[in-house]
């Protein structure tokens, strides 16, 4: 089925060709050259057949699909022995050139005969000498071919790089590339990384590179020790070549980087990035290369233990990481073989060999913000005992671990978490037997012990509703079993549990506040009616009772709800002082703390919390030490001591390191050492706090807060200026696996895709940002709860298509922008964003774009009138000033000067002169320096221009703003120069 409509007309076709350049390379683009080369045949002229041609060989080429270019090289050649004449000088040198792509693509097939091979590149020879051609790029492929084979390249290297480059020359970053892996393959990786240094500043580039230089070059870089450059140009380089079936070699050298830096899991990420490459790639030499980069990373992957890890592989199946390597090796000692054969060497199975046998370089280099293990992509498993603290053995007896997990949950200790583990693997097998032991109970109070702790980890979540249900259930089973206590206790939690599900409406804390209120009436009451509780069970209640109360204040704020949560804890401390129950001791006191905390009587807060230290210090329990020292770190950030803060933080976290990881909030407390860290200036240790948290939410289940929190990181990476590791980050967070299939919430994964698109734009991707920019823009269209953000992002788009030159479009995200501002204002954003796509417009258009430029700046005006009818006050200048500054901006660059300098002088009125600290001093500057150069420069007065900028610098000099006087200075000078 044709893709596009068929040109009828030579014009139709001319610009169905140029909209097909701007497509990416693969299936549509090619499937689009071939249906427009049939599309030329019909017409009679042969230059449209050959700009068809042109196209078509160009698609395969960097389609990976080299079997087809040497086909459409040989008419277009045929075309040209026949009609020389309809080739200008420009076909001429693109025919000319494409001989070096023929070369390249039966070099990568191996059922090409070498004699072929040879033939090919006398035919290159002969027509260059022919056509009075310089040979360098024919020794160029000459040497090419020799270090394919394996032969030795010192002669064909010789031959190729002593001779003066020419027109037909490959560029110089390609040449570059090619020097340095002559010197690479020599085993010289300094003289190689040297030769590379022009490409890998960025001071060469084309299509290829620098992409496939960064790529062989990593490995280089740290063997001679430049870690950082390596991690740097890898994260870079990787963004170039991702998912681009032409780069699969590159694509195969960064699984390979990532396998011998101790980044097996980042490598498994990438390869699920690029499964469709296995399928993709038509190239057998690209796809050898690919592969056996794949392989270097499977191989490394099954040798630390992790071979039933899922690997992305081969569609059509699923696969482990063993069976994927099995397969691949398979495939590629298939490939090498037969280049082999056909070359009559043993190169291309000695190369693969060598990698495969490399050892890893690096025990673990972090390469991302989000630095993952083996252990983090395998499915989840207990959690390792912590070195610091030695936790008690589980039993291996059923009875004796059942007595023991409810041993250690009456005292709330954190190992009992490892038991109910372990019970419930035991309970859940087919073959479990219950004890038949009084003490232990019967088959129910089991099952209803495990419900209760897994309603217990579902409120610990957040999932309120799902813990309030298992609570229920836990408490039926316990009736069933005879065990009011418990019963009663699972139904208080069900209550709490129940209040705390999120209400609906605009009145939601009202009613949250309200239920609150009746859960603790019902926990009062059911504490009133159940005879015979066991303490431990009654200070639970009490502490139950007080929490329903203490969560209602957090809620409702009102200062006549912080009593009773006081009187309840002040009933908990008596009740478990009196009975010795340490725990609930101590969690009474957290709680008045935590009361006085949410109530703002922060120094309160921290006399509690203080004597709770002291407490816990003398008598534990020494879990809680964790908590308590994480709210004094918070109470300090609150009263403005973040050194104070930090250093309870840092203690927190230290102690936190000896308990179970579900035992105490560790994502917390580096949430908030990340806050401390930047009220100290120290971003990029709040950086590495963020990301942590974000992980620890991650594998607790908190998707929601790990995604929020690692937006949170993402976007302070990108203030940082590491913008590489901001991409880096949220490339490997959108491909998360129910981020892509749509389960997460979607103005989540918005504001991860926005941050990217921001950091596309600051990377200077400015394609790859305005597209997504321009998705993202479609997608808040129909944001109806959220108009503001619709406005902010349609407004930014428009900003990056005026940036791309696509003007009409950039007109409707305004329009789109303006509509949205209409329902909620956004005056300054709305005001920028037209302001500069006015200016954009006439810098790149001139006179041509003045009138429409002028039109957005007639929208910017009725919006800075409606600023100032809703009294809006704008951070810093006004937008009337800004307004007035940008039309003398926008008519300089049309050329209207006098109307220029008229909108010139008017914003300096709005200014008004500035004062000694006034920090409008260097706007106004610029404004006096703007108009002194329309002036003095284009309208040719130098004598007011300079009148003007005396004048300013005298001002400026004298109010101690020397500063802002340089550049006055150095246009006085230019003036005086030219009078």
């Amino acid at each position: 089925m044709p893709t596009a409509p068929h040109p009828q007309n030579t014009d139709e076709l001319h610009q169905a060709l140029q909209e097909n350049d701007r497509r990416p390379y693969g299936r549509t683009r090619t499937v689009t050259a071939e249906e427009l080369v049939d599309a030329a045949e019909q017409f009679a002229e042969p230059v449209p057949l050959i700009h068809a041609l042109l196209e078509l060989q160009e698609a395969y080429t960097y389609g990976s699909e080299p079997r087809k270019s040497p086909v459409v090289f040989a008419r277009l050649l045929t075309l040209f022995d026949e009609q020389p004449d309809v080739f200008d000088e420009r076909l001429r040198h693109m025919l000319f050139w494409r001989f070096k792509w023929v070369s390249n693509a039966l070099r990568a097939l191996p059922e090409i005969p070498l004699a072929s091979l040879r033939q090919w590149l006398t035919e290159m020879r002969d027509r260059y000498e022919k056509a009075g051609l310089g040979l360098q790029p024919y020794y160029g492929q000459a040497y090419q071919l020799a270090a394919h084979v394996g032969e030795d390249t010192t002669f064909a290297y010789e031959l190729w790089a002593g001779r003066t480059r020419t027109r037909l020359s490959d560029c110089e970053a390609c040449e570059i590339c090619e020097r340095a892996l002559h010197h690479l393959t020599a085993g010289d990786d300094k003289r190689a990384l040297r030769t590379w240094e022009p490409v890998l500043a960025g001071k060469e580039s084309c299509q290829e590179e620098p992409a496939r230089s960064v790529s062989h070059a990593l490995l280089p870089l740290l063997r001679t020790g430049s870690t950082d450059r390596a991690r740097e140009l890898h994260l870079a380089g990787y963004r170039s070549c991702r998912r681009n079936p032409s780069m699969s070699p590159e694509v195969g050298r960064h699984l390979e980087f990532c396998a011998l830096t101790g980044n097996e899991a980042r490598g498994l990420e990438l390869l699920a990035e690029n499964r469709s490459l296995f399928d993709e790639v038509d190239s057998p030499l690209d796809l050898l290369s690919f592969l056996t980069g794949v392989e270097v990373l499977l191989q490394r992957v099954e040798l630390l233990g992790h071979g039933e890890l899922p690997a992305a592989g081969y569609a059509g199946r699923t696969w482990t990481v063993a069976d994927l390597r099995a397969e691949v090796r398979g495939r590629a000692d298939d490939l090498a073989a037969r280049f082999d054969a056909r070359n009559a060497t043993t190169a291309h199975t000695d190369r693969r060999r060598a990698r495969l046998d490399r050892a890893p370089l690096l025990d673990a280099l972090e390469l991302t913000l989000r630095g993952r293990g083996l252990d983090d992509v395998a499915p989840a498993a207990p959690a390792a005992a912590p070195a610091a603290r030695t936790a008690a053995a589980v039993p291996d007896s059923p009875a004796e671990l059942i007595l023991r997990a409810r041993a250690l949950d009456e005292e709330g200790h954190p190992d009992s978490q490892a038991c109910w583990a372990r019970l419930r693997t035991l309970a859940a097998a087919r073959d479990y037997t219950h004890p038949d032991d009084p003490a232990v109970g019967p088959l129910v109070q089991l099952r209803a012990d495990l419900l209760a702790e897994e309603a217990s980890r579902a409120g610990e979540k957040d999932e309120f509703a799902d813990a309030a249900a298992l609570h229920e259930e836990a408490a039926a089973l316990y009736d069933d079993a005879g065990l009011p206590g418990h019963a009663a206790l699972a139904r208080a939690f069900a209550l709490l549990r129940a209040a705390e599900t999120p209400a609906q409406g605009a009145d939601g804390a009202e009613a949250k506040a309200a239920a609150l209120t009746a859960a603790h009436a019902s926990m009062v009451r059911l504490h009133e009616e159940t005879p015979g509780l066991a303490p431990f069970q009654e200070a639970r209640l009490l502490r139950l009772r007080a929490s329903a109360l203490g969560v209602r204040l957090q809620t409702s704020r009102s200062e006549a709800h912080v009593a009773p949560v006081l009187a309840e804890a002040d009933l908990l401390h008596a009740f478990a002082t009196r009975h010795d129950l340490v725990g609930q001791i101590s969690g009474s006191l957290l709680l008045r703390a935590s009361t006085y905390a949410i109530s703002g009587d922060l120094p309160a807060a921290v006399t509690e919390i203080d004597a709770l230290l002291d407490q816990q210090k003398a008598h534990g329990p020494a879990w809680h030490l964790p908590r308590t020292l994480g709210l004094r770190g918070r109470l300090q950030l609150g009263l403005q001591d973040a050194q104070a803060a930090h250093a309870n933080l840092t203690e927190g976290l230290r102690l936190a390191a000896e308990w179970p990881a579900d035992a105490v909030d560790a994502a917390r407390l580096h949430g908030d050492l990340a806050e401390a860290c930047m009220h100290l200036g120290s971003p990029d240790e709040a950086l590495r706090h963020l990301t942590r948290s974000a992980e620890l939410e991650l594998r607790r289940g908190s998707r929601t807060d790990a995604f929020c929190t690692y937006s949170n990181a993402a976007q302070l990476s990108l203030d940082l200026g590491r913008v590489e590791d901001c991409i880096a980050l949220l490339d490997s967070l959108l491909a998360e696996p129910d981020v892509a299939a749509g389960e997460l919430d979607d103005r989540i994964v918005a504001q991860l895709r926005l941050t990217r698109a921001r950091a596309l734009h600051a990377g200077e991707d400015l394609k790859a940002a305005t597209a997504e920019f321009v998705a993202l823009a479609a997608e808040s269209a129909g944001w109806d709860d959220d108009p503001a953000s619709h406005a902010m992002i349609a407004a930014q788009t428009a900003v990056l298509l005026g940036e791309s030159g696509e003007f009409g479009r950039a007109r409707e995200a305004v329009d789109q922008a303006l509509v949205a501002h209409a329902q909620a204002p956004s005056y300054e954003q709305l005001s920028n964003c037209l302001r500069e796509l006015a200016r954009l417009q006439v810098q790149q258009q001139g006179s041509d774009g003045l009138a429409d430029a002028l039109a957005l700046l007639a929208d910017a005006g009725r919006i800075a009138d409606e600023a100032r009818v809703a009294e809006h006050e704008a951070h810093g200048r006004s937008l009337d000033t800004a307004l007035a500054y940008e039309h003398g901006r926008v008519n300089a660059h049309a050329g209207e000067y006098e109307a220029a300098l008229a909108a010139l002088e008017k914003a300096l009125a709005l200014l008004g002169e500035p004062g000694r600290d006034d920090d409008r001093a260097g706007e106004w500057a610029e404004c006096v320096r703007l108009a002194g150069a329309v002036e003095g420069i284009y309208l040719e007065r130098p004598a007011p221009a300079l009148t003007r900028l005396d004048a300013a610098i005298s001002r400026l000099t004298a109010l101690g703003h020397t500063e802002e006087t340089e550049a006055l200075i150095s246009l006085v000078a230019r003036l005086r120069d030219e009078e």
